[in-house]
């Protein structure tokens, strides 16, 4: 229409078709065309307004002279077929299925058009672009990143880094790492905040395991350390809907951007080395580019700006704890990263919510603490409380020989005698039976023990079973008999073998 409003106005300014035509806007005879019908509707007098493009469209515009039928042999299975493309199936295969299950004899150019039609009609998917005010918020996300050696094991592991990037200055903080757990993830979190000297106020994240345990569209449910972490620092965790990573297209971009322009053709002979690298880069090269989108460089925008906007650091930087659920086993421990943790052996079979700290294990039931301890770092270690134990367990770990002697000791010498000799068994452990030898104090008395150990050892049988036969029945305290007195007596009261029953039993 522009060009049919400047060909116009040069009829009005008296230019022939020939002269007009020279200009290459279009040919002569449709100049002619275009003269007659402004002719005809008084265009061309020098005293009337010149046409506007709308008017011109209206008389000059492509009218499509639709056929006399123009129902589509379609139409039968118009439900179907709309069904199907929501759906996502692609022409063919719906070309495919008409003609095999419903005995379609149209063409594929057929289904191809009334797609097409389908198409048309639908309202465009149109993203919006989300706008952010300076330290309002971050975006944080994690890329695949290369595989490495470890120069001391030979071991080749797996990387991936951590990008965070600012939404209004696009200065951003990246890291490699071993992993996508917890701790990674909120040790990540504060060195970013240190970097940036300051926090913002918003931290968009996706859903990952790290941080979301249950992905919603409406209510997402956020790692227990995670949201402890938001509370210390003061920012809001906004986490993209479900399947939705237009929402963070940002640090998406900048994910891209480090894995075109930093991982190619590089070297790295260490985690550290590769962290070293990637600092530098994102300070030097990265930092200091023209952004593409804010056309600005990302690093003078956030020095100028951005960084005396975010939220200070707190004074005393909030713990970063691990949460887990945990499950006591029989023997009342407890397992975290390979390591185990005793608890109160009457918890035994009950969850308890472990928290751990850089340096502590801490256990709950429900809010209440019920054990606590050092943080171990060696795979297969076992910390263990005494009083966790039960009475027996304790018994055997903490009266050990050494223990045993020198109660025994205290208790007499015929008591430590004995003790002595069962522990000089080259066969058998006796450390039980001198514990039970021992507890017989709380019962009789150490009088009555040390008696019945020294009935014991003068007749040889120094055994648990002989002691506490002794004492049951109350011999510890009859007079001993010396051998010589006994086949006296035995002879002098009716010869060796008639004895009565009270000589047998002495």
């Amino acid at each position: 229409m522009f060009q049919y409003r400047q060909v116009l106005v040069r009829m009005r300014r008296g230019d022939s078709d020939r002269d007009i035509a020279r200009s290459k806007a279009m040919g002569r005879k449709k100049i002619a065309q275009v003269r007659q019908m402004a002719h005809e509707r008084g265009w061309l007098a020098a005293d009337s307004p010149v046409p506007d493009e709308q008017v011109l469209a209206s008389f000059l515009g492509r009218r499509e002279v639709l056929p006399a039928s123009c129902v589509s042999t379609l139409e039968p299975w118009r439900a179907q077929i709309v069904t199907w493309r929501a759906a996502g199936i692609q022409g063919t295969t719906i070309h495919a299925t008409l003609t095999r299950n419903h005995g379609y004899t149209g063409s594929y150019s057929s289904v191809y058009r009334f797609l097409s039609q389908l198409d048309a009609q639908q309202l465009p998917d149109v993203p919006l672009r989300l706008e952010f005010k300076p330290a309002e918020a971050v975006q944080v996300d994690f890329g695949a990143g290369p595989l490495m050696t470890d120069a001391l094991t030979g071991e080749v592991f797996k990387t991936w880094f951590f990008v965070m990037t600012l939404c209004w200055s696009r200065h951003q903080y990246a890291e490699f790492v071993r992993d996508q757990s917890v701790a990674t993830w909120l040790g990540c979190h504060r060195r970013a905040f240190e970097a940036f000297s300051g926090v913002p106020s918003r931290i968009i994240i996706d859903n990952a395991k790290c941080a979301i345990t249950k992905a919603c569209y409406y209510e997402p449910q956020v790692q227990r350390a995670y949201s402890e972490c938001a509370e210390g620092y003061g920012f809001r965790i906004d986490a993209c809907p479900p399947r939705d990573p237009q929402k963070k297209g940002i640090v998406e971009s900048g994910v891209k951007f480090i894995k075109r322009s930093f991982l190619p053709l590089r070297q790295f002979r260490s985690l550290a080395d590769a962290n070293r690298q990637l600092q530098a880069w994102v300070l030097d090269e990265a930092g200091n580019r023209v952004h593409g989108t804010t056309r600005e460089v990302p690093l003078k925008r956030f020095a100028e700006v951005e960084r005396s906007l975010l939220a200070a650091l707190p004074d005393v930087p909030p713990d970063l704890a691990t949460w887990a659920k945990v499950k006591v086993h029989r023997d009342a421990h407890v397992q975290f990263q390979q390591s185990f943790y005793s608890v109160p052996f009457k918890l035994a079979g009950h969850a308890l919510w472990l928290k751990a700290t850089d340096t502590m294990v801490t256990l709950y039931r429900e809010h209440e603490p019920v054990a606590a301890h050092v943080r171990l770092s060696q795979p297969g270690a076992r910390r263990t409380v005494a009083d966790h134990l039960p009475d027996a367990a304790q018994a055997w770990q903490m009266q050990d020989t050494q223990w045993c002697l020198s109660y025994a000791e205290q208790i007499g010498p015929a008591c430590h005698a004995l003790v002595h000799d069962l522990f000089g068994d080259q066969v058998l452990i006796k450390l039980r039976a001198v514990q039970a030898i021992l507890r017989l104090k709380q019962k009789y008395g150490a009088a009555r023990l040390e008696a019945a150990c020294s009935r014991a050892n003068h007749y040889g049988t120094p055994h648990y079973k002989a002691v506490k036969t002794i004492l049951q029945k109350g011999l510890d305290q009859q007079t001993l008999l010396s051998a010589f007195d006994a086949l006296a007596a035995t002879y002098t009261e009716g010869g060796r073998f008639c004895r009565d029953t009270q000589t047998i039993l002495q």
